[in-house]
């Protein structure tokens, strides 16, 4: 919570105002007390909304249709006045954490409790879309955990910031890039299934901690929605076929809300949904809201630094603004805390070039789309989707998907089936389509794979398809693999940057492993992350979720940055920079990271180390 600065009303309407929560796309989030005692969250719009008029117009039809929400699992308004000089909305308070901050600082949340996020989530989608809404906005921040299971908040908001469409005037498209669906990445009519691909994408970080579409740069992830397949398969059989056909490309093909709820099935009532772990981060939220209602906290001094670190973890909707803040151009390296033990031996994962070309140093160089030209018994194969180094979608002459992955930075999961080509061979069978895979050789955890699905005429025997495919893919391993044109694919992550020069900037290295065939962490306390990319160019994000975003120079090259603190003890900061351009508006790209836990280094201290390290990584890169 934050008090209130000098100068600024005590009241709005009828609600008394006790602190600042939070602020996003559209405003500001203040904690008030209605006439009747309840708390509210008070939003009060930016005053360039303000300023419109039609903005005004739509915001009141917005929060007229929004009052007739109901359900145990949405925020209801309680009062608006979209006359008013500012104008504002007062919903229920709900004191807990946003979904995203409870996966930050406790870790993704056990099936039982994601079986019921998902009730929830389903629950309070059919109040909204009963009310003739579409959220257009649920993301992590905009769904926060209560005691007794989640609530969905801001709903319908987002559409008022629109002016009927779904872009603004300066072409950003309201949402977070990662949790919107298809259809409104590319500005096409929106349907209350466009908010069922959005719980889809909720249920995977849920379940993981990661999103399934991120990318580096929102256009990226843009891209990854509209066109890339999320890989499903680290998910629980369960919650895999909760999930899957929420994410499905075309919305006619996504389930209802209403036939999510039957999918789930009866679930056994609890008073604690939550890992134990989540419910004491509940309980420290409402400790911090009766602090402040008990006892209000004096009013800053003008010109102190907003801390936005919201106790109830209210977010305005349609966050796209962004905090910039300009990171400390110093040369030097950042120093890690002093310790006066010796560091601890590092393990490494890595090992000398292997010359199998079934192992990494050989499959890091392959051009993967122009791999499998054809499949015997599919027939000639078209490569439509090749966004990164470690993955190429075909398509067959029915309009069937063979999607070639090697050394993703998932790991494959499938049933053990005997060898292929002398390697174990794990078949992954699902609805929708079939996975055959193999390790990588000395990469265990690491696999080349083939997985075969339907976009129009499905297979017949997928399962067939895929095995077909991976051992087509294989046999043009080990012959003469085509190479990839880009200069950083062959680049082993781990040999860019020293143990001891990453020691030196983020503290004892207690580990060093690759991750997939392009990605390599050094476990420090925290990480450090060096990842090369193909991908779209980097430019700076508009995705609220970070605390801020800018540029940095890196000795004449542009980096963009973003960086989030979790809690106070955790945060992070990434580095992404163009390393050259490619055909068709992508790039190669570099990305550096540097996630720190239990630490006492400020948000600047962070960043500054990430560009310390990237500042290492540079020299070892090839020459574009």
């Amino acid at each position: 919570m934050e008090p209130l600065g000098p100068g600024e009303p005590a009241q709005v309407g009828r609600y008394r105002l006790l602190a600042a929560v939070g602020e996003g796309g559209m405003g500001r989030v203040l904690l008030g007390v209605a006439p009747d005692g309840r708390l509210a969250a008070v939003k009060q719009v930016h005053r360039g909304f303000a300023s419109d008029p039609g903005f005004r117009e739509r915001f009141r039809r917005e929060v007229e249709v929004s009052r007739l929400v109901s359900g145990a699992y949405t925020a209801a308004v309680m009062d608006a006045d979209a006359h008013a000089p500012t104008p504002w909305l007062a919903s229920v308070f709900v004191a807990g954490p946003s979904l995203q901050e409870a996966v930050d600082t406790t870790g993704p949340l056990p099936p039982a409790a994601v079986r019921h996020l998902a009730a929830g989530l389903a629950s309070a989608l059919i109040g909204i879309h009963r009310a003739g809404l579409v959220h257009r906005d649920l993301k992590p921040g905009n769904v926060l955990l209560a005691d007794d299971g989640p609530r969905v908040i801001d709903f319908g908001i987002a559409r008022a910031a629109e002016g009927g469409t779904d872009l603004t005037h300066t072409g950003v498209i309201l949402g977070s890039p990662a949790f919107i669906s298809p259809e409104q990445a590319e500005g096409r009519p929106l349907t209350p299934a466009s908010d069922v691909f959005s719980l889809g994408a909720l249920l995977v970080l849920a379940a993981t901690g990661h999103s399934a579409f991120a990318g580096a740069s929102a256009p990226q992830s843009l891209y990854n929605v509209v066109h890339t397949h999320p890989d499903l398969r680290f998910l629980s059989p369960e919650l895999r076929a909760l999930a899957e056909p929420c994410l499905a490309k075309d919305p006619a093909r996504r389930p209802t809300p209403a036939q999510l709820l039957e999918l789930l099935g009866p679930l056994p009532p609890v008073q604690r949904p939550w890992p134990p772990a989540v419910h004491a981060l509940i309980a420290r939220h409402q400790a911090d809201v009766t602090a402040v209602v008990t006892k209000p906290p004096k009013p800053r001094r003008r010109g102190r630094r907003a801390l936005l670190a919201a106790a109830a973890a209210v977010v305005v909707a349609a966050g796209t603004i962004t905090a910039v803040t300009v990171l400390n151009g110093d040369d030097g390296a950042t120093a890690a805390p002093a310790s006066s033990s010796a560091p601890p031996p590092v393990t490494t994962s890595t090992s000398a070039p292997n010359p199998d070309p079934l192992g990494p140093d050989k499959l890091r160089g392959v051009d993967l789309c122009k791999l499998l030209p054809s499949v015997p018994g599919t027939g000639k194969l078209a490569p439509k989707i090749g966004v990164h180094y470690f993955e190429c979608v075909y398509e067959t002459p029915q309009g069937q998907w063979l999607e070639l992955t090697i050394g993703g930075p998932v790991t494959a999961s499938g049933t053990p089936s005997g060898e292929l080509d002398g390697l174990p061979l794990a078949i992954n069978d699902k609805a929708g389509g079939c996975t055959a895979s193999v390790p990588v050789v000395d990469r265990p955890d690491t696999t080349i794979g083939v997985e075969a699905s339907s976009a129009a005429e499905p297979f017949a025997k997928p399962c067939d398809s895929a095995k077909a495919g991976l051992t087509e893919t294989l046999k043009r391993l080990r012959a003469n693999p085509p190479a990839a044109p880009a200069v950083l694919a062959p680049v082993d992550p781990c040999g860019l940057v020293g143990t001891a020069t990453v020691q030196r900037i983020a503290g004892p290295v207690t580990k060093v492993e690759p991750r997939g065939l392009h990605e390599c962490q050094w476990q420090v306390g925290g990480q450090v992350a060096v990842s090369l990319e193909r991908g779209t160019p980097p430019v700076q994000s508009k995705d609220s979720y970070y605390d801020s975003t800018g540029t940095v120079d890196l000795g004449g090259v542009t980096a963009y940055y973003t960086r989030k603190r979790s809690n106070p003890a955790s945060g992070f900061c990434d580095l992404t920079w163009q390393h050259r351009p490619l055909e068709a508006n992508f790039s190669e790209n570099v990305v550096v990271t540097y996630r720190t836990s239990a630490s006492k280094l400020t948000d600047d201290e962070i960043c500054r180390g990430t560009q310390d390290i990237a500042k290492a990584v540079r020299p070892g890169l090839p020459k574009p």
